[in-house]
């Protein structure tokens, strides 16, 4: 049983049981979703809706009518047990039922679910906050974000709290909510929403629930798993953390995970911070069991998230409100545009961190649409691509799907050295796989991944006629891009302050999409190495934009911590540290830090001999001198 505590209640006879003798450990069952991202139908292993086709080969995931079933499974075998069912948002964008029904369709089933508490993500303000009114209008459960502080002219109101307490069992647990700093860039919260800082918000919400005596405090974040992992499971006295936002698979048997589950984090008083995230799309429900001892300290944290697959059958009264609320889409979403011979991949960890056939696809897509008014160059943002999409007929519904964000095409000029300069910003999320990673058309960069944010990029052209050539920092170029962007959306406010001559010129993408797929059928996905990504440079790199050969600094203040993945680094001359990155092995760690791989059991003996090629994120590891 959960109920409600009001703020600063603590009452004589808690008082009394806590002058009393040591209560026994405390055990809390946590199951959690994040970033349903508008997923109402199942989907494919393309994070597309699912065919009728493949739903007769068991081949699809999620949906709302499989994930309630399995909630109130879980429920069922935890009877009598503590249970919290949380949800760390972004529950809205990504399919046609938000799109035509604006939020009011989640709040529906996520209420059929009966949630005890969610944060607010980043696209719940996608409609500004008319949307997110809407949607708090509708719910029946509580939302808790530290650091969304509405204006007294805000139709939000006080509906937002920064905390809230709950008795689960008899014991008080609170949960701090948060959401990413950059959601004033990534979506559109309005002029009477301010975004507070993440850390020093939560941070004061835990101190107020710690006078109230509150010794079990939850963070329910939608910050990222980096940023859970870097900073909110070190705030003092947060004892969980569950997150989203970063979309990370956290899983003990999946070798595809980004991490352990739960991932385990030393928080500076010294006890250990269980984190937690559930992929996304309703694929997964994470599952999460927390041991308290009597002073409210985690003593053990175990789990792993349950894959929602097509071994659980569907909820039929859930099924049959689903294809209620699709009648009216049902047309448009089912109607053939075009046929591609293979796949086209717009999967997430490919389209923020590289070139990706749906990036070019879009990109490509975009600049045809106005090559009539002597645009050149198109960039796009790979985090507006939310979807890939399988072979044979392409339909409406998958466009929607891949681009649901509902913006148009836009057009300005804008002189060589901003198109750099946004380029960089598209770069300085890298390690967190930001979406504003850029997908171009109409030119070339190389980057390093290694350099300092800000100097990322190492080459730039641009296509004249049948050939490239170094971008010219003075000259003016004609540019498509998205209106998002062009207003200065994923921190691209270089768009907005130097662009010239800007003009939404519209249609939708999803229409761009749609047309170009119908002009170039059947399409044949490509990548031409329009991106490319280049080692750390021990010397000298010829940077195209400026024309010369410039002298590499003489020290790299990154040399000592290795990026994810093969970044490059000074051979260690003392002992140092790394914290372990997702993609990391010690081959690679050792080839980085010693230039060569083959001295890896250097490391691994340093370390207890962890399991080469498993890693735990998040873990730091010492590097011996060579």
């Amino acid at each position: 049983m959960i109920r409600h505590m009001r703020t600063g209640l603590m009452t004589a006879s808690i008082l009394a049981l806590s002058s009393g003798a040591a209560f026994a450990d405390y055990e809390l069952n946590i199951l959690h979703i994040n970033d349903l991202h508008s997923r109402i139908e199942s989907i494919n292993k393309f994070d597309s809706s699912c065919s009728a086709e493949e739903e007769g080969k068991n081949e699809c995931f999620g949906g709302v009518a499989r994930l309630k079933p399995l909630i109130d499974q879980k429920r069922q075998e935890l009877s009598g047990k503590n249970v919290l069912l949380l949800n760390a948002g972004d529950n809205f964008q990504g399919s046609l039922f938000f799109t035509t029904y604006k939020g009011l369709v989640e709040a529906e089933f996520l209420n059929l679910m009966k949630f005890d508490a969610m944060t607010v993500g980043n696209h719940e303000f996608d409609e500004s906050e008319d949307g997110l009114a809407g949607f708090l209008d509708k719910i029946e459960f509580p939302v808790v974000t530290a650091n969304v502080l509405p204006s007294h002219k805000s139709k939000i109101g006080d509906r937002i709290k920064p905390s809230i307490v709950l008795d689960v069992g008899g014991q008080k647990v609170g949960i701090v909510g948060a959401v990413a700093n950059d959601t004033p860039e990534l979506s559109s919260p309005g002029p009477d929403i301010l975004i507070g800082d993440d850390v020093a918000t939560t941070t004061a919400a835990v101190e107020e629930l710690k006078k109230q005596g509150v010794d079990k405090i939850i963070a329910l974040t939608h910050v990222g798993y980096p940023r859970d992992l870097a900073a909110i499971a070190k705030i003092p006295d947060v004892d969980v953390v569950v997150g989203g936002h970063s979309h990370s698979l956290l899983s003990n048997t999946d070798e595809k995970a980004e991490g352990p589950y739960p991932t385990m984090v030393d928080n500076p008083g010294g006890y250990k911070v269980p984190v937690v995230q559930a992929g996304s799309y309703t694929k997964y429900l994470g599952d999460l069991v927390v041991t308290f001892d009597d002073k409210g300290v985690v003593k053990a944290a175990k789990g792993d998230p349950i894959l929602v697959d097509s071994s659980i059958k569907p909820d039929q009264s859930v099924l049959t409100r689903v294809a209620e609320l699709g009648k009216p889409i049902e047309e448009l979403r089912s109607k053939i545009i075009g046929r591609t011979e293979a796949p086209i991949d717009g999967s997430r960890d490919n389209c923020r961190a590289k070139e990706c056939e749906m990036g070019s696809l879009v990109a490509d897509a975009m600049l045809d649409r106005v090559k009539g008014q002597g645009v050149t160059i198109a960039i796009t943002n790979g985090g507006g691509l939310r979807a890939s999409i399988d072979a044979g007929d392409v339909s409406m519904g998958e466009a929607i799907t891949v681009l649901p964000f509902q913006n148009t095409v836009a057009t300005f000029q804008i002189k060589g050295d901003g198109i750099r300069e946004a380029l960089e910003n598209g770069l300085s999320k890298l390690e967190e796989a930001g979406g504003r990673f850029p997908q171009v058309a109409g030119l070339k960069y190389s980057f390093d991944r290694s350099k300092p944010v800000g100097s990322r990029v190492v080459s730039v052209e641009v296509k004249e006629g049948a050939a490239y050539g170094p971008l010219d920092p003075a000259k003016t170029y004609s540019l498509v891009t998205n209106n998002y962007m062009r207003n200065g959306g994923d921190g691209y406010d270089v768009f907005k302050a130097k662009g010239e001559n800007a003009y939404d010129y519209g249609p939708g993408l999803e229409t761009v999409l749609a047309d170009y797929l119908a002009a170039h059928q059947p399409f044949k996905p490509y990548t031409d190495g329009r991106i490319t990504e280049v080692a750390a440079a021990a010397g000298a790199t010829t940077d195209t934009l400026a024309t010369e050969t410039k002298p590499a600094a003489a020290t790299d203040a990154t040399a000592t911590q290795p990026a994810t993945g093969a970044a490059a680094a000074t051979p260690a001359s003392g002992p140092q540290k790394h914290v372990i990155a997702k993609g990391d092995t010690l081959w690679d760690l050792a080839k980085s830090f010693y230039g060569d791989g083959a001295l890896w059991a250097k490391i691994s003996e340093a370390n207890g001999k962890p399991a080469p090629r498993h890693l735990h994120v998040g873990t730091e590891l010492e590097i011996p001198a060579k």
